[in-house]
C-alpha cells in the first residue's frame, strides 16, 4: 500500500470503480473507509478535500501541492494516463474511441439515471424513481450487443468494462442472464481479473477515516 495516494470511499459503486481502476493500471494506494451511516463523509477533515461530502475521493501527496480528484471517472482517467495503454489504446485511434464511447454510454445512459433514481427514493418519491430504474436497466441489457469480442469495446479490458461491472453486479438479481450469454460469459471473465477483485474488497477491511 501507498501512504502518498489515497482513495477515500465506501462499498459504493463508484467507489469499487475508482479502486479497480487504479489497482488495474498497478497504482498502489492505501484505501480509507468511510462510515457513511455515522456520516464521517460529513466529518471537517474530509470535507476539506471533498466540499460535497461524497465519494470517492483520490489524494496523492507525492507532488505539491496534494492533487485531490473527487469524480470517480476523473479518477478512472487519471489512472488511464498514469498507465497508457492500460485502460485505453496508447495511441488515438478508432479503437481507443471506441473505448471513449462505449465508457460514456455507460456513465451517462446506466448509471446517471440509476443514480438520479436512487436520489428520487431517497426523498421518498418512489414512483418517480421507477421510469428512471427500468432506463438504466434496459440500457445495460442493450451492451449485449457490444460484445463481439471478450470485452465492452473489443478483444481488449479498457475502462468501459469498469463502467460497466459494478452496475451489472449490482443488479445482477434483477436480469434474466439466460437470455444474455455474451454478458454472462463477459461478467464471469471480469470477476476473474485480480485488480478487480482487489478493487472489490479495497473497503472491506481498510482503515478508517479516523484512524
Amino acid at each position: 500500500m501507498s501512504e502518498t495516494r489515497e482513495l477515500y470511499g465506501a462499498s459504493t459503486g463508484n467507489s469499487i470503480r475508482a479502486a479497480i481502476a487504479l489497482a488495474e493500471a498497478s497504482i498502489e494506494f492505501t484505501p480509507r473507509c468511510l462510515d457513511l451511516r455515522s456520516g464521517d463523509q460529513r466529518a471537517p477533515e474530509y470535507l476539506a478535500l471533498n466540499p460535497l461530502g461524497k465519494v470517492p475521493t483520490f489524494a496523492d501527496h507525492s507532488v505539491s501541492p496534494a492533487l485531490v480528484i473527487n469524480q470517480s471517472n476523473a479518477i478512472i482517467q487519471y489512472a488511464d494516463e498514469q498507465a497508457p495503454g492500460r485502460l485505453s489504446p496508447e495511441r488515438p485511434s478508432a479503437q481507443r474511441y471506441r473505448v471513449y464511447d462505449r465508457f460514456y454510454f455507460f456513465v451517462t445512459d446506466v448509471i446517471a439515471p440509476s443514480h438520479s433514481a436512487f436520489f428520487l427514493r431517497q426523498t421518498g418519491q418512489q414512483d418517480a424513481s421507477a421510469p428512471l430504474d427500468r432506463r438504466a436497466l434496459e440500457h445495460l441489457l442493450m451492451a449485449e450487443a457490444f460484445l463481439e469480442g471478450e470485452y465492452m469495446a473489443g478483444d481488449f479490458f479498457s475502462m468501459a468494462d469498469i463502467s460497466a461491472f459494478t452496475f451489472a453486479r449490482s443488479v445482477h438479481g434483477q436480469v434474466d442472464w439466460e437470455k444474455l450469454p455474451r454478458m454472462t460469459r463477459w461478467l464471469a471473465l471480469i470477476e476473474t481479473r485480480p485488480a478487480v477483485r482487489l478493487g472489490l474488497q479495497a473497503f472491506e477491511s481498510a482503515p478508517s477515516l479516523r484512524k
